[in-house]
């Protein structure tokens, strides 16, 4: 279904919330909204299943619609004895995300899970998500998420996170911001739209800057950090526990 939500006049008025509304439109929304979002998902099934061990979890936090938990399934080898929880704090979402795992035939079983992942505690993981979704975290509680991931990680597992940054320098920070507003224009979305959407998320998307998200993840205790894809202001990170 197409994004519309913020053709409503009411919608810039009121923060943003990932609920009925959103979860009901949210492939659209990601789509036309994140540069390079299908790729990153798609990159997730793969690298998840290269990192994923025998006898372990792997953890989709903050996991909207399911959609990376989806890509790990298919692309996980059959013989790999694994299991995956996709966890969210928004009913509407993990309603709709409960009946798309039913609805996938695959061998990875996997379940949703309704439950807030700033207490949530992820034991035998290989493999972790945070795909978009640290940014909605308070800055306060971000380091205490990442802490617990990497106490809970088994050695050799694996963190895959995705951000929208900011950068420091405002000038830059400036033109990256029209960039990627030419990039949500050539998606069908019109102005109005777009300044109703970044009214809303105002003071709920609170990005990190690049020097800030690699800091609290080498404070966590993850030694190699490597960012291997970014657009403008929007970048996928893997985060290795030695």
């Amino acid at each position: 279904m197409k994004d519309t939500v913020f053709t409503d006049p009411l919608s810039g008025g009121r923060p943003f919330t990932f609920d009925e509304k959103v979860a009901e439109v949210f492939p659209d929304m990601a789509r036309r909204s994140i540069p390079g979002y299908e790729l990153i998902i798609n990159a997730i099934g793969r690298m998840a299943a290269r990192h994923a061990r025998d006898n372990s979890v792997i953890y989709d936090l903050g996991c909207s619609l399911g959609e990376a938990s989806l890509a790990v399934r298919r692309a996980m080898p059959a013989d790999r004895k694994v299991r995956l929880v996709a966890v969210d704090s928004s009913e509407a979402m993990i309603r709709r995300c409960s009946v798309i795992f039913s609805s996938y035939n695959s061998p990875v079983p996997a379940e949703a899970v309704l439950g807030d992942i700033t207490r949530f505690r992820t034991p035998d993981a290989s493999v972790v998500i945070l795909n978009f979704v640290l940014q909605f975290i308070p800055r306060e509680e971000r380091d205490q998420i990442l802490n617990r991931i990497w106490q809970d990680l088994l050695p050799g597992g694996i963190l895959l996170i995705s951000e929208k940054l900011k950068d420091p320098d405002p000038d830059a920070e400036a033109l990256l911001t029209e960039e990627y507003f030419d990039f949500k224009r050539s998606n069908g979305y019109s102005e109005l739209e777009i300044s109703r959407k970044r009214t809303a998320l105002e003071d709920v998307l609170l990005p990190d800057s690049w020097q800030e998200l690699e800091a609290r993840l080498h404070g966590a205790g993850f030694t190699r950090v490597q960012r291997w894809f970014q657009m403008y202001d929007f970048c996928s990170v893997m985060a290795l526990k030695d």
